[in-house]
């Protein structure tokens, strides 16, 4: 076989077969990638709630002597395992995508770059995971560790958005005023999130049974976390009404996050009145990853391409959009 022959059936004959645009093998990766973020605040949620979070008493080996889980250490073992085994996967997904968008890296930054964050996320997370547990399950930073992994959720959800949408200058599609809004709904978000994160770390779901708590008084906590809860159910209300009625790009994003704080609401007053039950917890955690992804859609459709038209979600200098807006 010629040096020719034997180079273009290696690595070029791989780097010609990454794909040059957007297509199926990028969204189908991206896609699980995002799912796979979402799954493990899931098991994470799990390990929290079953107590399991010294299943594996060590890291980065499950025991001293031991890589993986033993029979000896019983269920809480195997579901700490799990979720340090799904990590695993995670990084794997969030790789692939890192190599199905090399070859465009030049003409998708915006892509490459969203894809680089959330792979050393991941590797960052595996870090702040082995902290976790070295520990104790210290309350803080078992929070820091579901917040951190909430923003890659958002990161992903960022790449998702930007995928479908053409590259290049974008700028505002809304009404100033609502663009506003929509940053100060994200606020609220944000701090109805940080408030549960404390109230979760003042409650009864520790991990594991010598674990620590915040010392907050978790029961004040439930309702400092339901005030800025609400708000946010109104700015999203809001946010909603007005996007249907002026028909903004935002429309379908801002309606799926009212459905999403619609059932987060009603799951919080449910766990709240009834001894915060696990599965309701578990609902919650990962209710709240998912509105956080929603409202990353949401403000990232608060701005358009500059060559999109009117019905598309239309950029400030569409003339028709300048009339209907100039006065807002």
């Amino acid at each position: 076989m010629s040096h020719t022959a034997a180079t273009t059936t290696g690595p070029s004959r791989f780097y010609n077969w990454l794909p040059r645009t957007i297509d199926r093998r990028v969204r189908v990766f991206a896609w699980l990638s995002f799912l796979a973020e979402v799954l493990i605040i899931a098991t994470g949620g799990a390990v929290r709630l079953t107590g399991s979070g010294l299943g594996c008493p060590t890291w980065p080996t499950c025991t001293a002597e031991s890589l993986v889980n033993t029979p000896e250490m019983g269920i809480h073992g195997v579901i700490e395992f799990g979720n340090r085994t799904l990590t695993g996967l995670v990084g794997i997904l969030a790789l692939i995508v890192v190599v199905l968008v090399w070859r465009m890296r030049a003409e998708r930054r915006d892509l490459f770059t969203l894809a680089l964050i959330v792979l050393g996320g991941v590797v960052a997370q595996a870090l702040v995971g082995g902290v976790t547990v070295l520990t104790g399950l210290n309350p803080f930073i078992v929070g820091f560790h579901y917040v951190s992994s909430l923003t890659l959720v958002c990161v992903c959800a960022a790449f998702l958005v930007r995928m479908n949408a053409a590259p290049g200058p974008r700028e505002r599609a809304v009404p100033r005023w609502y663009a506003i809004t929509a940053h100060v709904t994200t606020l609220a978000l944000g701090v109805t999130i940080v408030f549960g994160v404390l109230t979760t770390g003042a409650g009864p779901h520790s991990g594991d049974a010598d674990a620590g708590r915040n010392g907050f008084n978790a029961e004040v906590l439930e309702h400092v976390h339901a005030w800025p809860g609400y708000i946010l159910f109104a700015l999203v209300l809001t946010l909603t009404v007005v996007a249907w009625l002026r028909h903004l790009p935002t429309r379908t994003w801002t309606t799926t996050l009212l459905g999403v704080v619609l059932v987060q609401v009603a799951v919080g007053l449910y766990q709240a009145r009834n001894g915060l039950p696990e599965l309701a917890v578990g609902v919650h955690m990962v209710l709240a990853a998912l509105a956080a992804a929603t409202m990353t859609a949401v403000v990232l459709h608060l701005k358009a391409p500059r060559t999109a038209s009117l019905g598309g979600g239309a950029g400030a200098s569409d003339p028709a959009f300048a009339a209907r807006t100039a006065h807002s």
